[in-house]
């Protein structure tokens, strides 16, 4: 899952993307408004967290704007503001759900994840089936020829983003911003060993690689 969180206070925004990284989930982050708006305009995230008080445009504001675009990405609001009005006032405005500050983040990841659930049933995607590989996409879990694949929480981010961008080539350095960003420090080797490990396990010939160009998935 790619996640856009917009959060100005950046104590909030570390944790919060500490936490969604420690998931598994690839972030994207925003402080202000106005940036908040060109990520989600340029990018497909499956979920925006967005932080009702912001610099530059209010989290309803980029609401509107956004949906304006009709850009339906399921969006959940984050505000000190929790009265019944302005939780009416969000949910009018196009957000799909609303938590008042403060809160605990196990209740955030429950949300978001219901939302990320609720947006694939609605596309009736609940599975993603290619070669000998089948996918639940609600219940994160991979098969090959009716039977379950048990891998880490990276090999599983590392397949999605390669189905995400399927049929293009993913080269190693997109892959380490897209997955091993938030982390200062990792091995030179991390990426291959974790290709290795995924290719052992779903076979050679379901991620290609392509020398000077990176891996692909055809389907």
């Amino acid at each position: 899952m790619k996640i856009l969180l917009v959060e100005d206070n950046e104590n909030i925004l570390s944790i919060l993307k500490r936490g969604f990284s420690e998931k598994g989930y690839v972030i994207d982050e925003a402080l202000n408004g106005k940036d908040a708006e060109y990520l989600a305009t340029i990018n497909n995230y499956n979920v925006i967290i967005l932080d009702w008080m912001l610099p530059l445009k209010s989290g309803i504001e980029v609401l509107q704007s956004l949906r304006d675009k009709n850009i339906m990405t399921p969006i959940l609001i984050l505000s000190a503001k929790g009265s019944i009005e302005n939780k009416i006032q969000g949910l009018t405005a196009g957000c799909d759900d609303y938590l008042s500050k403060p809160f605990s983040f196990d209740e955030l990841l429950a949300r978001v994840e219901a939302l990320h659930r609720r947006s694939i049933l609605l596309s009736k995607k609940n599975f993603i089936e290619f070669s000998n590989i089948k996918i639940d996409i609600i219940k994160k879990i991979v098969y090959q020829d009716a039977s379950e694949l048990v891998l880490s929480s990276k090999e599983y981010s590392l397949l999605w983003l390669l189905i995400e961008h399927k049929n293009s080539f993913i080269s190693k350095a997109m892959i380490e911003e897209m997955l091993w960003s938030n982390e200062k420090f990792i091995n030179s080797n991390i990426i291959e060993v974790t290709i290795y490990n995924l290719r052992k396990k779903l076979g050679k010939e379901i991620i290609k690689n392509f020398r000077g160009l990176g891996y692909k998935i055809e389907i």
